[in-house]
Protein backbone atom coordinates (compact mmCIF):
# COMPACT_ATOMS: atom_id res chain seq x y z
CA UNK A 1 0.00 0.00 0.00
CA UNK A 2 1.33 3.46 -0.96
CA UNK A 3 0.70 6.34 1.41
CA UNK A 4 1.62 9.62 0.97
CA UNK A 5 3.58 11.76 3.61
CA UNK A 6 1.54 14.67 5.62
CA UNK A 7 3.58 17.42 6.74
CA UNK A 8 3.79 18.28 9.83
CA UNK A 9 1.96 21.81 9.41
CA UNK A 10 -1.03 20.01 7.07
CA UNK A 11 -1.21 17.22 10.35
CA UNK A 12 -2.10 20.27 12.43
CA UNK A 13 -4.44 22.37 9.64
CA UNK A 14 -6.43 18.90 9.16
CA UNK A 15 -9.42 18.82 11.93
CA UNK A 16 -10.81 22.12 10.59
CA UNK A 17 -10.06 20.82 7.32
CA UNK A 18 -12.06 17.90 8.16
CA UNK A 19 -14.95 19.43 9.54
CA UNK A 20 -14.87 21.77 5.81
CA UNK A 21 -15.01 18.28 4.06
CA UNK A 22 -17.79 16.78 6.32
CA UNK A 23 -20.05 19.11 4.79
CA UNK A 24 -19.17 18.35 1.41
CA UNK A 25 -19.65 14.30 1.71
CA UNK A 26 -22.90 14.07 0.90
CA UNK A 27 -25.16 10.80 0.36
CA UNK A 28 -22.03 8.17 1.92
CA UNK A 29 -24.37 7.07 4.89
CA UNK A 30 -24.19 10.43 6.64
CA UNK A 31 -22.40 10.38 9.86
CA UNK A 32 -20.60 6.62 10.09
CA UNK A 33 -19.85 7.14 6.47
CA UNK A 34 -17.56 10.47 7.41
CA UNK A 35 -15.76 8.77 10.31
CA UNK A 36 -14.98 6.28 7.48
CA UNK A 37 -13.55 8.65 5.48
CA UNK A 38 -11.77 10.59 8.84
CA UNK A 39 -10.37 6.93 9.52
CA UNK A 40 -8.92 6.29 6.09
CA UNK A 41 -7.30 9.63 6.08
CA UNK A 42 -5.02 9.16 8.83
CA UNK A 43 -4.48 5.55 8.69
CA UNK A 44 -4.50 5.52 4.83
CA UNK A 45 -6.47 2.17 5.01
CA UNK A 46 -9.58 1.64 4.32
CA UNK A 47 -12.34 -1.46 4.21
CA UNK A 48 -9.76 -4.36 5.05
CA UNK A 49 -11.02 -7.49 3.33
CA UNK A 50 -13.33 -9.57 5.69
CA UNK A 51 -11.25 -12.56 7.08
CA UNK A 52 -14.89 -14.64 7.61
CA UNK A 53 -14.95 -16.01 4.16
CA UNK A 54 -14.94 -19.50 2.67
CA UNK A 55 -12.21 -22.06 3.52
CA UNK A 56 -9.91 -23.59 0.93
CA UNK A 57 -12.66 -25.48 -0.61
CA UNK A 58 -13.83 -22.60 -2.15
CA UNK A 59 -10.78 -22.31 -4.47
CA UNK A 60 -12.56 -24.65 -7.35
CA UNK A 61 -13.21 -22.43 -8.79
CA UNK A 62 -23.23 13.68 -16.79
CA UNK A 63 -20.55 12.72 -19.08
CA UNK A 64 -18.94 13.34 -22.24
CA UNK A 65 -20.34 10.69 -24.61
CA UNK A 66 -18.19 7.95 -26.07
CA UNK A 67 -17.37 9.55 -28.80
CA UNK A 68 -15.55 12.65 -27.90
CA UNK A 69 -12.81 9.33 -27.09
CA UNK A 70 -11.63 10.21 -30.21
CA UNK A 71 -10.14 13.33 -29.57
CA UNK A 72 -8.18 11.41 -26.50
CA UNK A 73 -4.09 12.63 -26.39
CA UNK A 74 -3.50 8.75 -24.97
CA UNK A 75 -5.34 5.59 -25.05
CA UNK A 76 -4.11 2.37 -23.11
CA UNK A 77 -3.52 -0.81 -25.35
CA UNK A 78 -4.14 -4.01 -24.74
CA UNK A 79 -2.11 -6.72 -25.78
CA UNK A 80 -4.67 -9.78 -26.58
CA UNK A 81 -7.37 -9.42 -28.86
CA UNK A 82 -11.27 -8.84 -27.74
CA UNK A 83 -10.48 -8.86 -24.06
CA UNK A 84 -13.86 -7.97 -23.57
CA UNK A 85 -15.00 -11.97 -25.37
CA UNK A 86 -16.35 -13.80 -23.03
CA UNK A 87 -17.27 -17.60 -22.51
CA UNK A 88 -20.73 -18.62 -24.24
CA UNK A 89 -23.55 -18.48 -21.63
CA UNK A 90 -25.16 -21.66 -19.76
CA UNK A 91 -27.28 -22.53 -17.41
CA UNK A 92 -26.17 -25.73 -16.64
CA UNK A 93 -24.61 -26.48 -13.18
CA UNK A 94 -21.06 -27.12 -12.44
CA UNK A 95 -18.39 -27.52 -9.27
CA UNK A 96 -18.69 -24.00 -8.10
CA UNK A 97 -22.72 -23.09 -8.91
CA UNK A 98 -22.84 -26.62 -6.86
CA UNK A 99 -20.52 -25.41 -3.92
CA UNK A 100 -22.42 -21.95 -3.46
CA UNK A 101 -25.68 -23.63 -3.38
CA UNK A 102 -24.45 -25.80 -0.48
CA UNK A 103 -23.29 -22.73 0.83
CA UNK A 104 -26.59 -20.93 0.35
CA UNK A 105 -24.98 -17.92 0.12
CA UNK A 106 -23.00 -16.18 -2.83
CA UNK A 107 -20.16 -14.28 -1.75
CA UNK A 108 -19.35 -10.80 -3.59
CA UNK A 109 -16.86 -8.71 -3.82
CA UNK A 110 -18.12 -5.12 -3.64
CA UNK A 111 -17.30 -1.09 -3.25
CA UNK A 112 -19.82 0.22 0.25
CA UNK A 113 -18.22 3.99 -0.60
CA UNK A 114 -18.63 4.62 -4.36
CA UNK A 115 -21.84 6.50 -4.73
CA UNK A 116 -24.51 5.21 -7.27
CA UNK A 117 -22.35 2.08 -7.96
CA UNK A 118 -21.84 0.31 -4.33
CA UNK A 119 -22.71 2.66 -1.23
CA UNK A 120 -24.28 2.70 2.20
CA UNK A 121 -28.01 4.03 2.29
CA UNK A 122 -28.59 6.03 5.09
CA UNK A 123 -30.48 3.06 6.84
CA UNK A 124 -27.29 0.99 6.45
CA UNK A 125 -27.97 -1.02 3.50
CA UNK A 126 -26.34 -1.09 0.51
CA UNK A 127 -27.40 0.24 -2.70
CA UNK A 128 -26.25 1.00 -6.02
CA UNK A 129 -25.73 -0.34 -9.75
CA UNK A 130 -23.15 -2.86 -8.96
CA UNK A 131 -25.19 -4.39 -6.20
CA UNK A 132 -28.48 -4.53 -8.24
CA UNK A 133 -26.40 -6.78 -10.34
CA UNK A 134 -25.29 -9.04 -7.34
CA UNK A 135 -28.40 -9.43 -6.36
CA UNK A 136 -29.62 -10.43 -10.06
CA UNK A 137 -26.88 -12.86 -9.88
CA UNK A 138 -27.81 -14.60 -6.25
CA UNK A 139 -31.65 -14.52 -7.83
CA UNK A 140 -30.33 -16.70 -10.46
CA UNK A 141 -28.15 -18.97 -9.04
CA UNK A 142 -30.30 -19.27 -5.39
CA UNK A 143 -33.52 -18.11 -5.79
CA UNK A 144 -33.30 -15.48 -3.51
CA UNK A 145 -31.05 -11.77 -4.53
CA UNK A 146 -30.73 -11.57 -0.38
CA UNK A 147 -28.67 -14.51 -0.29
CA UNK A 148 -25.25 -12.39 -0.48
CA UNK A 149 -22.31 -12.71 1.65
CA UNK A 150 -21.14 -8.34 0.82
CA UNK A 151 -17.01 -8.39 1.25
CA UNK A 152 -16.03 -4.84 1.17
CA UNK A 153 -12.76 -4.70 -0.88
CA UNK A 154 -10.12 -2.26 -1.77
CA UNK A 155 -9.29 -1.64 -5.06
CA UNK A 156 -5.72 -3.05 -5.08
CA UNK A 157 -7.43 -5.78 -3.47
CA UNK A 158 -10.18 -7.24 -5.89
CA UNK A 159 -7.59 -10.01 -7.83
CA UNK A 160 -6.17 -11.42 -4.93
CA UNK A 161 -9.87 -11.67 -3.38
CA UNK A 162 -11.08 -13.96 -6.26
CA UNK A 163 -7.41 -15.91 -6.36
CA UNK A 164 -7.55 -16.92 -2.68
CA UNK A 165 -10.76 -18.09 -2.43
CA UNK A 166 -12.22 -14.90 -0.54
CA UNK A 167 -15.10 -14.61 -2.71
CA UNK A 168 -17.45 -15.64 -5.26
CA UNK A 169 -17.27 -12.80 -7.81
CA UNK A 170 -16.43 -9.45 -7.80
CA UNK A 171 -18.60 -6.84 -8.79
CA UNK A 172 -16.68 -3.45 -8.34
CA UNK A 173 -16.69 -1.28 -11.51
CA UNK A 174 -13.38 -3.17 -12.49
CA UNK A 175 -12.38 -3.24 -15.90
CA UNK A 176 -11.95 -5.84 -18.50
CA UNK A 177 -8.26 -5.71 -19.80
CA UNK A 178 -5.85 -8.49 -20.75
CA UNK A 179 -3.44 -8.07 -17.76
CA UNK A 180 -5.98 -9.06 -15.34
CA UNK A 181 -7.43 -11.85 -17.64
CA UNK A 182 -4.13 -13.58 -16.91
CA UNK A 183 -5.07 -13.71 -13.15
CA UNK A 184 -8.80 -13.47 -13.29
CA UNK A 185 -11.92 -14.68 -15.67
CA UNK A 186 -14.14 -12.08 -16.54
CA UNK A 187 -17.95 -12.02 -17.56
CA UNK A 188 -19.34 -10.26 -20.92
CA UNK A 189 -19.21 -6.39 -20.12
CA UNK A 190 -22.24 -4.66 -18.63
CA UNK A 191 -20.71 -1.17 -18.54
CA UNK A 192 -19.00 1.19 -20.86
CA UNK A 193 -16.73 4.08 -18.99
CA UNK A 194 -13.95 5.97 -20.09
CA UNK A 195 -10.69 7.07 -17.28
CA UNK A 196 -11.25 11.26 -17.15
CA UNK A 197 -9.77 13.33 -14.79
CA UNK A 198 -11.58 15.66 -11.79
CA UNK A 199 -10.73 18.30 -10.42
CA UNK A 200 -11.63 21.71 -8.15
CA UNK A 201 -13.90 24.00 -10.40
CA UNK A 202 -11.52 27.07 -11.22
CA UNK A 203 -8.73 24.84 -11.36
CA UNK A 204 -5.92 25.41 -14.07
CA UNK A 205 -5.81 21.76 -14.73
CA UNK A 206 -7.58 21.24 -18.23
CA UNK A 207 -7.50 17.76 -18.77
CA UNK A 208 -5.11 14.69 -19.31
CA UNK A 209 -2.85 16.97 -20.52
CA UNK A 210 0.09 19.47 -20.08
CA UNK A 211 -1.96 21.10 -17.70
CA UNK A 212 -1.09 18.60 -15.26
CA UNK A 213 2.55 18.79 -15.09
CA UNK A 214 3.62 19.60 -11.20
CA UNK A 215 0.15 18.83 -9.73
CA UNK A 216 -0.53 16.42 -7.42
CA UNK A 217 -2.60 13.76 -9.15
CA UNK A 218 -4.18 11.20 -7.01
CA UNK A 219 -5.09 7.55 -8.33
CA UNK A 220 -6.46 4.19 -7.00
CA UNK A 221 -3.46 1.71 -6.25
CA UNK A 222 -4.19 -1.37 -9.08
CA UNK A 223 -6.71 0.63 -10.88
CA UNK A 224 -6.41 1.42 -15.02
CA UNK A 225 -6.02 5.01 -14.04
CA UNK A 226 -2.71 4.18 -12.09
CA UNK A 227 -1.13 2.70 -15.04
CA UNK A 228 -1.91 4.96 -17.58
CA UNK A 229 -0.59 7.93 -14.90
CA UNK A 230 2.74 5.57 -15.08
CA UNK A 231 2.96 5.31 -18.66
CA UNK A 232 1.84 9.09 -19.23
CA UNK A 233 2.07 11.44 -16.50
CA UNK A 234 2.73 14.72 -18.16
CA UNK A 235 4.96 16.01 -15.32
CA UNK A 236 2.66 15.33 -12.98
CA UNK A 237 3.37 13.83 -9.13
CA UNK A 238 1.38 10.67 -8.90
CA UNK A 239 -0.47 9.98 -5.40
CA UNK A 240 -1.44 6.33 -5.03
CA UNK A 241 -3.68 5.22 -2.45
CA UNK A 242 -5.36 1.98 -1.33
CA UNK A 243 -9.04 3.18 -3.00
CA UNK A 244 -10.43 5.68 -5.07
CA UNK A 245 -13.06 7.16 -2.27
CA UNK A 246 -9.46 8.06 -0.75
CA UNK A 247 -8.83 10.52 -3.30
CA UNK A 248 -11.83 12.20 -3.07
CA UNK A 249 -11.20 12.88 0.89
CA UNK A 250 -7.70 13.94 -0.11
CA UNK A 251 -9.19 16.32 -3.00
CA UNK A 252 -10.88 17.74 -0.47
CA UNK A 253 -8.62 18.25 1.90
CA UNK A 254 -6.57 20.08 -0.57
CA UNK A 255 -3.60 17.28 -0.13
CA UNK A 256 -3.82 16.44 -3.88
CA UNK A 257 -4.87 18.61 -7.41
CA UNK A 258 -6.97 16.36 -9.25
CA UNK A 259 -7.57 12.60 -9.55
CA UNK A 260 -8.01 10.19 -12.44
CA UNK A 261 -10.53 7.80 -12.17
CA UNK A 262 -13.55 6.08 -14.24
CA UNK A 263 -15.63 8.86 -15.33
CA UNK A 264 -19.15 6.75 -14.54
CA UNK A 265 -17.41 6.87 -10.34
CA UNK A 266 -16.64 10.64 -10.91
CA UNK A 267 -19.73 11.82 -12.39
CA UNK A 268 -21.10 10.48 -9.11
CA UNK A 269 -18.80 12.32 -6.74
CA UNK A 270 -19.54 15.45 -8.68
CA UNK A 271 -22.67 15.11 -8.35
CA UNK A 272 -22.22 14.57 -4.76
CA UNK A 273 -19.40 17.48 -4.29
CA UNK A 274 -20.81 20.74 -6.76
CA UNK A 275 -17.04 22.06 -6.08
CA UNK A 276 -15.97 19.59 -8.19
CA UNK A 277 -15.94 18.86 -11.83
CA UNK A 278 -14.98 16.85 -14.85
CA UNK A 279 -12.37 18.35 -17.19
CA UNK A 280 -10.96 17.89 -20.67
CA UNK A 281 -11.93 14.61 -22.27
CA UNK A 282 -12.13 10.76 -21.41
CA UNK A 283 -9.41 9.49 -22.59
CA UNK A 284 -9.61 5.37 -22.72
CA UNK A 285 -12.42 3.72 -23.64
CA UNK A 286 -13.29 0.49 -20.75
CA UNK A 287 -15.77 -2.25 -20.01
CA UNK A 288 -16.57 -3.10 -16.70
CA UNK A 289 -16.88 -7.15 -15.70
CA UNK A 290 -18.01 -9.20 -13.48
CA UNK A 291 -14.62 -11.02 -12.14
CA UNK A 292 -14.27 -14.30 -11.14
CA UNK A 293 -12.01 -16.82 -10.51
CA UNK A 294 -9.98 -18.57 -14.01
CA UNK A 295 -11.01 -22.20 -12.58
CA UNK A 296 -14.51 -21.39 -11.80
CA UNK A 297 -15.52 -22.14 -15.60
CA UNK A 298 -19.41 -22.69 -15.09
CA UNK A 299 -19.95 -19.83 -12.67
CA UNK A 300 -18.97 -17.39 -15.91
CA UNK A 301 -20.94 -19.10 -18.18
CA UNK A 302 -23.71 -18.52 -15.90
CA UNK A 303 -23.08 -15.03 -15.46
CA UNK A 304 -23.33 -14.12 -18.69
CA UNK A 305 -26.62 -16.03 -18.88
CA UNK A 306 -27.53 -13.89 -16.07
CA UNK A 307 -26.65 -10.57 -17.92
CA UNK A 308 -28.04 -11.59 -20.99
CA UNK A 309 -31.47 -11.75 -18.98
CA UNK A 310 -30.59 -8.26 -17.36
CA UNK A 311 -29.91 -6.78 -20.88
CA UNK A 312 -33.27 -7.92 -22.30
CA UNK A 313 -36.08 -5.86 -22.96
CA UNK A 314 -34.86 -2.65 -24.06
CA UNK A 315 -36.19 0.39 -21.74
CA UNK A 316 -38.01 -2.49 -19.87
CA UNK A 317 -34.50 -4.50 -18.87
CA UNK A 318 -33.53 -5.20 -15.69
CA UNK A 319 -30.57 -3.24 -16.58
CA UNK A 320 -32.03 0.04 -18.33
CA UNK A 321 -34.62 -0.02 -14.66
CA UNK A 322 -31.28 0.01 -12.87
CA UNK A 323 -29.70 2.76 -15.18
CA UNK A 324 -32.62 4.94 -14.48
CA UNK A 325 -32.77 4.61 -10.58
CA UNK A 326 -29.33 5.55 -10.26
CA UNK A 327 -27.69 7.54 -13.03
CA UNK A 328 -30.72 9.13 -14.52
CA UNK A 329 -29.69 12.57 -13.20
CA UNK A 330 -25.92 11.79 -13.76
CA UNK A 331 -25.25 10.47 -16.94
CA UNK A 332 -26.71 10.30 -20.45
CA UNK A 333 -30.70 9.41 -20.19
CA UNK A 334 -30.08 7.21 -23.61
CA UNK A 335 -27.57 4.57 -22.47
CA UNK A 336 -27.84 1.51 -23.21
CA UNK A 337 -25.94 -2.08 -22.20
CA UNK A 338 -22.22 -3.15 -23.98
CA UNK A 339 -23.37 -5.64 -26.71
CA UNK A 340 -21.81 -9.05 -25.40
CA UNK A 341 -18.24 -10.55 -26.98
CA UNK A 342 -18.36 -14.40 -26.86
CA UNK A 343 -15.32 -16.87 -27.50
CA UNK A 344 -15.21 -20.57 -27.83
CA UNK A 345 -13.42 -22.29 -24.86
Amino acid sequence: MSAVRIRRTQAERRPGRLRRAAGRLRGWGGVSAMAAACAMTAAAVLLPLARSAPGPEHHPGVVREPASMAAAPFTLADTCPDPEASLRPSALDGPTIERIRRAGKLVAGVDQNSFKWGYRNPDGHLDGFDIDLVKAIAKDILGNEEAVIYRAIPTSQRIPALQEGRVDIVVRTMTINCKRLEDVAFSTAYFEAGQQVLAPKGSPITGYDASLKGRRICTAAGSTAEAALKAQGYGSVPVSVPNQLDCLVRLQLGEVDGIITDNALAAGQAAQDPSVQLVGAPFTREFYGVAMNKDASDLVRRVNKVLENYRAGGDQSPWATSYRKHFEDVLPKAAVPPAPKYREG
